[in-house]
């Protein structure tokens, strides 16, 4: 089990400055986040969309701001699980908290932020009754172990960078893989598009464009074939002995909302002091809180993590008065920072 004083619940803007702004206050952080990158939206879904309001900064990309975040973070010592999910958030009688991702890491913190934005981000998962079956065992929207693939026949849906990538990882480890795409445009970098059409010139892999999906047949829990069609009225049927989709991400509120806090619509009730959620020591910062005036602004987000990490200095060393210093002039701030006088 890792311990860190503070266990931080998304990699987004305001995530990233929340582990600046305790790192200015001598506290470690621990971020925690379900998408295989930091930056969250800016990262998922606008990277090259240009931000106008940061201040100071006239315009910039949204991969830009997290770029930025990132190299300012950097002095301080924080460390990042990505392509994971808190799955168990346990508060203890001593006052600190148990946290367990989906992939078995454990965590124990002084205090919790939420910087969800919009929530967790949860794949898409396929449109089929019978689906829900097969997850877990041959139905796979994430991968945690790429040895169960290998000398196994594989079928993977999608054309974004996820189904590019895992196709051209795994091309060389599995007996037969298809690469099934609803259409004949890609959202995956060009480059990983060429490397998988020539992998299937050489009959490396099976590509199938204009696609779409009937059926999913198997039994018990596992898949034995799919059977799939494309826009010139063909039919494919596919054995496989697993199916790996990647349809993309959609936000939503997730295992957040069955941790008993005070749940506002798809957002967390806080108070404008701390930005302390209704449990002492879990705050909620960004997108993802809410009280009367809140903003829905990237600026917003940054003051919220400001106010929080004081909140959290105190509740962490409560006999001990949480002085303000300016990083201009601070020589404990400049010795954080790693700034030499």
């Amino acid at each position: 089990m890792k311990k860190t004083d503070v266990v931080i619940i998304g990699a987004g803007p305001c995530g990233l400055f929340q582990v600046f702004e305790l790192g200015l206050l001598g506290l470690k952080a621990e971020i925690i986040d379900s998408i295989r990158q930091p930056g969250g939206q800016c990262s998922e879904l606008y990277p090259d969309k240009p931000i106008y309001d940061i201040p100071a900064i006239p315009v910039c990309t949204g991969e830009e701001l997290i770029d930025n975040l990132l190299k300012q973070i950097e002095p301080f010592d924080y460390g990042m699980t990505l392509s994971d999910e808190v799955s168990e958030l346990e508060k203890k009688e001593d006052g600190t908290f148990y946290i367990k991702t989906i992939s078995g890491k454990e965590f124990q913190s002084s205090a919790v932020v939420i910087a969800g934005g919009v929530g967790s981000f949860q794949p898409r998962k396929l449109k089929f009754g019978n689906a829900p079956d097969y997850e877990g065992s041959s139905l796979h929207y994430r991968i945690k172990d790429s040895s169960v693939f290998r000398n196994k026949k594989i079928a993977i849906l999608g054309g974004g960078d996820s189904a590019l990538d895992w196709a051209l990882d795994l091309s060389e480890k599995t007996a037969e893989l298809t690469l099934i795409h609803r259409r004949n445009e890609y959202r995956a970098v060009p480059d990983s598009v060429m490397r998988a059409k020539k992998l299937s010139e050489q009959g490396k892999i099976n590509i199938i464009e204009n696609a779409k999906m009937y059926a999913i047949n198997g039994k018990d829990s596992q898949l034995v074939s799919i059977l799939v069609g494309n826009n010139e009225s063909e039919e494919f049927t596919i054995k496989i002995d697993h199916l790996l989709v990647f349809y993309g991400l959609a936000p939503k509120l997730g295992p957040i909302a069955e941790w008993g806090l005070d749940i506002n619509r798809k957002t967390i009730n806080v108070d404008t002091e701390k930005f302390q959620t209704s449990t002492e020591g879990i705050y909620a910062i960004g997108d993802i809180n809410y009280y009367p005036g809140k903003k829905k602004l990237i600026l917003s987000g940054f003051h919220e993590a400001a106010l929080a990490a004081f909140a959290i200095k105190q509740r962490i060393e409560p006999d001990k008065k949480v002085h303000l210093q300016y990083t201009t002039t601070s020589s404990i701030m400049h010795e954080r920072l790693g700034l030499k006088e």
